[in-house]
């Protein structure tokens, strides 16, 4: 079988690049195109084009690059005609992928199948729509969207167990594993230049009365150039490490996290954390957030247990006094263990499904017209 993936960042060419391992496995006779990064390739996927030419995010980036990114669409489109996949498999990055889907579906060319599925439950629910008409099967990794999808609108899906729980769990009984040190602090300020430029300054000063007692240490994101960082960093004492966030986590004893994937990480490796996110116009976003939002949380651990397990502030709270005081409580003390306790009850929630190879075992199924994927 043909596969084309997609993905927009580098978490879903993690995600993706375990994916087309498990389908390799399943089917051997599989082929890879993919718009993706360096992961995906590295398991013998033909690399069209690098999620680096996509990733522009918020409503300025996207017009000045638009040229670019109608650009990159219509290669896609054009490759997916022209090399003619047996199944297009889109990997969470919502813009674009739901367009690509449209195009497919469209044309007829094959199904479409969506692992890691939009967010819909957070923002922009109207997609519901689109993903209704232009994908043929949903994938979630997050079982609190089996209820939004299936009561709610009416659309079956397939929870098939989180990736990072399962990533988490590999890393743990690899070599690489570090060993827990109290004495470190793990800053995980998002992967891209905007949120590292608006959360990165925050959590700096925060730490900053904690320099001499604390080793601090900055998880660098893998497409953000180390020039980027010292504008930040330089002359704080603050290490930057990079392709070394899970070996950080396994060491760290707290950690200052920006919203995301990386929240429910720290969480796996047991490491207390205040959720850090800064918005524009905060006081307006903060008395609006209920408006804009769908959901109570923006963090995946909250979201995943149903319950403020971790402090998340964000807009109107996110400060950097909020942000030290947050942190202290959990250095130690009752807070730290309340906490800690939180995190047993994600994991259980969180089930212990292999999420790509679930994925793969119900991909090879359907395309074999199989439909007993229990």
């Amino acid at each position: 079988m043909r596969y084309y993936l997609i993905a927009g960042e580098a978490s879903g060419d993690l995600h993706a690049s375990r994916l087309i391992r498990a389908l390799r496995q399943t089917d051997a006779q599989a082929e890879f195109h993919c718009f993706g990064g360096d992961l995906m390739a590295a398991e013998g996927a033909t690399l069209v084009k690098h999620y680096r030419e996509l990733a522009y995010m918020g409503f300025i980036p996207v017009l000045l690059h638009l040229r670019t990114i109608l650009g990159n669409m219509r290669r896609c489109k054009e490759d997916i005609a022209s090399w003619r996949p047996d199944a297009l498999i889109l990997v969470d990055y919502p813009g674009f992928n739901l367009s690509i889907a449209k195009y497919v579906k469209s044309q007829g060319i094959c199904p479409v199948y969506y692992y890691i599925s939009p967010k819909i439950w957070a923002w922009k629910e109207y997609r519901i729509k689109q993903i209704r008409r232009d994908v043929d099967e949903l994938f979630s990794i997050l079982p609190f969207e089996v209820p939004f999808f299936e009561k709610k609108h009416h659309y079956p899906i397939h929870y098939v167990g989180n990736p990072t729980a399962d990533e988490v769990r590999e890393f743990l009984k690899s070599e690489k594993c570090g060993v827990r040190h109290e004495k470190t602090i793990a800053l995980l300020a998002g992967s891209r230049k905007q949120e590292i430029k608006d959360n990165l300054p925050a959590m700096l000063s925060a730490v900053k009365d904690l320099k001499d007692s604390y080793r601090i240490v900055l998880a660098g994101a893998p497409a953000i150039d180390s020039n980027y960082y010292r504008q930040f960093v330089e002359g704080s004492g603050v290490e930057v490490v990079y392709n070394q966030t899970y070996k950080l986590l396994s060491e760290a004893h707290a950690a200052l996290v920006t919203s995301g994937t990386a929240t429910l990480e720290t969480a796996l490796f047991n490491v207390p954390q205040v959720v850090c996110y800064e918005t524009p116009l905060p006081w307006l976003i903060g008395r609006l957030r209920k408006l804009v939002l769908s959901v109570k949380y923006i963090s995946l651990v909250n979201l995943v247990a149903d319950r403020e397990v971790v402090r998340e502030l964000v807009a109107d709270s996110f400060s950097v006094e909020n942000i030290r005081s947050e942190l202290h409580k959990i250095l130690e003390g009752p807070a730290r263990e309340a906490m800690l306790a939180g995190y047993e009850e994600v994991r259980r929630r969180l089930g212990e499904q292999c999420a790509p190879k679930e994925t793969a075992r119900i991909i090879y199924l359907l395309l074999n017209n199989n439909h007993n994927i229990k």
